[in-house]
């Protein structure tokens, strides 16, 4: 790494907003930290405190109080302020000398709940060791929403926390949890307290087995980069069928009250021009050059289990290639070419809905956008622009 930090952030949360997002990696740039080398993740537990004031506190949490958003604003620049602080401390802190070795594993509690034919299994697993070979700090990951736990009015790390606390205990070293591409992955079952335990212990003993014989070698130097893509909309000229759409959206009682709310901020923005006609997408890669290399995809955002097939099929398997969602920022679902075309079983990670497909639906009323990705065959298409996007950072020609 020629003497330069790479850092490795993962927080407890659903997911951090943009503009969150962009302060921590400043600051912590100032701190002399690349920001291609500085990588922030979420773990996406959806019993994680809200982060953000921007449409989305009406649209899921019909949040309008202004005393609960200022509650929420002062919450998040504490967040930001401890990540920086954290980073800050680390490299003050003793350097320890380790060597690193990679393998990949398995767990099985992740369905497609979108009935799409990419299910993660790959547990990846990169362990920091002493030069004796002993443990001293194990990294993994794997593809599924933390939504085991029930859903709570409280904090709860579901089934990663689990897993965590299972492979400190075992090992006594730190472990840490980085979320795959689980967009349209869900585990089974769901909203189950015996779910969420046996989920994160299957997860962590798996972890455990696998860290107690070292696997692959990987060493550096890691070359880094960072880029942030935009993405459009599929949008026509003109709004008027958009809003006379949402306008019916609204209307309908039978929708749900998220939806509804989206629909009306979604009128407001057509009328006043202000809404969104695409999407910045951040996206890092950092490819371990020595020996045979370990590329590491990074992409903000939701990204669906297909990003992870396509991705390993190009660089090498799972071994040759990890595939981290959820890192930097939360600017939308990102559905694959066939999943925008399929609508998917519970028709919301492709960003479109049965009632108006050709407007924002789905997850696209989380997120507050006015309408769906473009596909195969249009201009800036959202598959293409990503893989495209990732395969120039994953190449050492790009990385640095």
């Amino acid at each position: 790494m020629a003497g330069n930090p790479s850092v490795l952030v993962t927080a407890d949360l659903l997911g951090f907003p943009r503009r969150l997002h962009q302060r921590i990696r400043a600051a912590v740039v100032g701190l002399g930290v690349g920001s291609a080398d500085f990588v922030l993740t979420a773990t996406h537990t959806h019993n994680g405190p809200v982060v953000s004031t921007d449409v989305t506190a009406y649209t899921l949490y019909n949040i309008t109080n202004s005393q609960q958003l200022d509650l929420i604003t002062a919450y998040a620049e504490w967040v930001g302020e401890r990540v920086v602080a954290l980073v800050r401390d680390t490299l003050a802190a003793p350097a320890r000398p380790c060597v690193l070795d990679y393998q990949v594993t398995g767990q099985s509690f992740s369905i497609n709940r979108e009935a799409m034919p990419e299910v993660e299994t790959q547990l990846p697993v990169l362990v920091a060791r002493s030069a004796g070979g002993d443990p001293l700090t194990i990294l993994f990951g794997y593809g599924c929403h933390p939504v085991a736990a029930p859903m709570l009015a409280e904090f709860d790390a579901d089934y990663p926390g689990r897993a965590i606390a299972v492979i400190e205990q075992s090992t006594g070293v730190f472990a840490q949890f980085l979320p795959g591409a689980a967009g349209d992955q869900n585990p089974e079952p769901v909203n189950s307290w015996i779910g969420v335990e046996a989920a994160g212990a299957g997860l962590g003993e798996a972890v455990v087995r696998a860290a107690a014989s070292p696997g692959r070698p990987v060493s550096g130097p890691v070359e880094s980069a960072y880029a942030e893509l935009d993405v459009p909309l599929d949008l026509p000229p003109d709004l008027d069928g958009f809003r006379q759409q949402f306008a019916a959206r609204q209307a309908n009682t039978a929708m749900p009250g998220w939806m509804r709310r989206h629909a009306e901020i979604m009128i407001g923005q057509i009328d006043d021009g202000s809404y969104a006609t695409g999407v910045t997408v951040p996206l890092q890669g950092w490819v371990f050059t020595g020996g045979e290399p370990l590329r590491i995809a990074m992409i903000s955002g939701e990204p669906v289990a297909g990003y992870a097939a396509r991705l390993r099929q190009r660089h090498g398997g799972p071994d040759g290639a990890w595939v981290l969602g959820y890192t930097g920022e939360l600017p939308a679902y990102l559905p694959t070419d066939d999943l925008l075309a399929a609508g998917g079983a519970w028709q919301y990670a492709s960003g479109w809905s049965p009632d108006h497909p050709q407007i924002g639906g789905g997850a696209m009323c989380c997120y507050g956008l006015i309408g769906h990705f473009r596909s195969q065959g249009q201009d800036g298409a959202v598959e293409t622009t990503i893989i495209n996007g990732l395969a120039e950072l994953l190449s050492r020609r790009r990385c640095g």
